[in-house]
């Protein structure tokens, strides 16, 4: 899958070089399509270090693209529902449960809750999985999961993660996102972690539903 080292050096200086070449703030179109790029860099270190174990480096990288993301959300177009979802993926990969909460109530706060769009449902459907608040979270889920235009796995997971109870049913849907993920020429930044597969878990084993899995899209596989 290759040298996790150089990946994260090579996210690293991207996003130096981005940062030096960050638009001055009232060119707000270049400035948030900079940021975003920024955070997809971060977002990039911060899954290498979780490859490579190092929790506090994952932690600052991963902070630090969800910063970014929701700094170049003020001016992106309506529904760019993928940066909330991002900040909220990022803090759960780095473990931090309040910040995690704190960017899930900034999703619901953005307008989640009541996009029609199914990526909207799905930033909706994460932040309150983050939050407990596991009925709402499955009205979203079970409207995602048989969406032609989203990956009907992930809703599965979703929402099996939702009802909390089914344990088989949650196996067998994320043992398919990490299919999906195995399969795929192209990952973010170039970047082969499997890093929803790694949110899902996160999420289930809050509920006492996390599956053993092991591949080398995932620390330690």
């Amino acid at each position: 899958m290759g040298d996790w080292e150089a990946t994260l050096e090579r996210e690293a200086a991207r996003y130096a070089d981005g940062e030096a070449r960050l638009p001055d703030a009232e060119d707000d179109d270049q400035r948030q399509r900079q940021l975003t790029r920024l955070g997809n860099a971060a977002y990039g270190a911060g899954l290498c270090a979780l490859m490579l174990g190092d929790r506090d480096a994952a932690q600052e990288w991963l902070g630090r693209a969800a910063a970014r993301w929701r700094e170049s959300f003020a001016t992106a177009p309506p529904g760019s529902w993928g940066r909330p979802i991002g900040a909220v993926k990022a803090h759960v990969l780095a473990g931090e449960q309040e910040a995690a909460e704190e960017a899930a109530w900034w999703a619901l706060e953005s307008g989640a809750g009541e996009a029609e769009s199914p990526i909207g449902r799905y930033a909706a459907c994460l932040a309150l999985l983050v939050l407990g608040r596991d009925p709402e979270a499955r009205v979203h889920a079970d409207a995602i999961r048989i969406h032609p235009d989203f990956p009907a796995p992930v809703g599965d997971a979703l929402a099996t993660i939702a009802a909390g109870t089914d344990e088989v049913g949650y196996v067998e849907a994320v043992e398919a996102v990490l299919e999906s993920f195995e399969t795929r020429d192209e990952h973010l930044e170039d970047v082969p972690v499997a890093d929803t597969v790694l949110v899902l878990q996160a999420l289930a084993r809050r509920r006492g539903l996390a599956a053993e899995l092991s591949s080398p899209l995932l620390p330690g596989g």
